[in-house]
């Protein structure tokens, strides 16, 4: 638990002891007083997310292998689960491996799925999207993930994760790598779906990547 995080639930406030009061509708901190109780990074998400009225909209891309071993499936799983008990859209792909492992933890727990599909049918989205997104511009759509995405995690992966890493550093976001993935210059390297988790809150608070 960050003990400078600090939430005063009855006046709907998330204070930050260095940084102030968290003004959700414009994402940044504004100057205030440094009061309430200590809330754990995700779970000031959720609150972010659920209750304060104002949420992040901007959905977290989970990118990586079709062909994933199992605990890259693993790690992709708990990715889309937490992004969804954090109360965070996701977004991939839309199709097989990683996506869907991504897709069914996040659909499991209640989340949104948005994919992007490379083809003009949306039938051929795994079974856990909610929303399919026919695109059919083939792997032009990664470009798209890239901008769309407010970050991105990629989980293993062959080239076309790399091209997805790399549009997500062209593009200034930041990029997760996981389970494997492409050690790109700029690629911020997460042992844990767990880690990348709490990097991914970091990023949706405007916080530093790491608690000074």
């Amino acid at each position: 638990m960050s003990s400078r995080l600090l939430l005063d639930r009855n006046a709907g406030v998330l204070r930050h002891a260095a940084f102030g009061c968290f003004d959700p509708g414009a994402r940044v901190w504004r100057p205030g007083p440094a009061s309430g109780t200590p809330v754990a990074l995700r779970e000031a998400v959720r609150w972010l997310q659920r209750e304060s009225g104002r949420p992040c909209r901007p959905p977290i891309g989970v990118i990586g292998a079709r062909e994933a071993t199992e605990a890259q499936l693993a790690h992709a799983l708990a990715l889309g689960r937490g992004l969804a008990e954090m109360g965070l859209a996701l977004l991939c792909g839309g199709l097989v491996g990683v996506m869907t492992a991504a897709s069914k933890g996040a659909a499991e727990a209640g989340g949104t799925v948005v994919g992007l599909l490379p083809d003009g049918d949306w039938r051929t989205a795994n079974p856990w999207v909610t929303i399919p997104i026919a695109t059919g511009i083939g792997v032009a759509r990664n470009a798209l993930i890239a901008r769309a995405a407010l970050a991105l995690v990629a989980v293993g992966g062959g080239y076309g994760t790399i091209s997805e890493m790399a549009f997500g550093l062209q593009f200034g976001k930041p990029v997760l790598a996981v389970g494997g993935a492409a050690p790109l210059a700029g690629v911020e390297p997460m042992a844990t779906a767990d880690e990348a988790l709490e990097r991914i809150a970091r990023v949706v608070l405007e916080l530093p990547a790491k608690e000074a």
